[in-house]
């Protein structure tokens, strides 16, 4: 029997679960450089739970130097969600968005609370922070990839 590889999961659709910082630290990996439309948001404060379906670079599969740049459509859901808040975002739904990290925000005191804040940083300054009873964070792939329109990675200067 082998371990598994990074390149085994490279041809097949993602579905990761976030429960600790740790778990977070993969897919805020996997998201960044995402993009999306602000009309691509939405907040089900009943059901609790905050989603964006975004248009995901496949870091996964751009590994490597010669496969060609993709991208996939795919649905980051923030579970338990009671608030969202933001900052700097720009007005309008057709503005594109890009997704640059999510971070978790511990309550004061985790041990007697689990919840805190996630908080998603979007290029231009502008970040999303939602309030959450507990880390619980999904990311699944929703579509089948496609090549990036750019034709390239994305790069980000020094």
């Amino acid at each position: 029997m082998t371990d598994a590889r990074f390149a085994d999961g490279a041809e097949q659709p993602l579905r990761l679960r976030a429960l600790e910082p740790g778990d977070l630290t993969v897919i805020s990996a996997l998201v960044q450089d995402g993009v999306f439309l602000r009309a691509d948001m939405r907040f089900a404060r009943k059901a609790r739970r905050f989603a964006v379906l975004l248009n995901r670079f496949r870091w996964e599969h751009s590994a490597d130097a010669i496969s060609p740049p993709e991208r996939v459509r795919a649905m980051l859901v923030i579970e338990g969600a009671m608030a969202v808040q933001a900052r700097g975002l720009p007005q309008g739904d057709d503005i594109v968005l890009s997704l640059l990290s999510l971070e978790w925000q511990a309550a004061a005191s985790p041990e007697d609370d689990p919840g805190g804040r996630l908080v998603l940083t979007l290029a231009g300054d502008a970040e999303l922070a939602v309030t959450v009873e507990a880390l619980e964070v999904v990311l699944q792939d929703v579509t089948r990839p496609y090549a990036a329109p750019s034709g390239h990675s994305p790069r980000h200067p020094d």
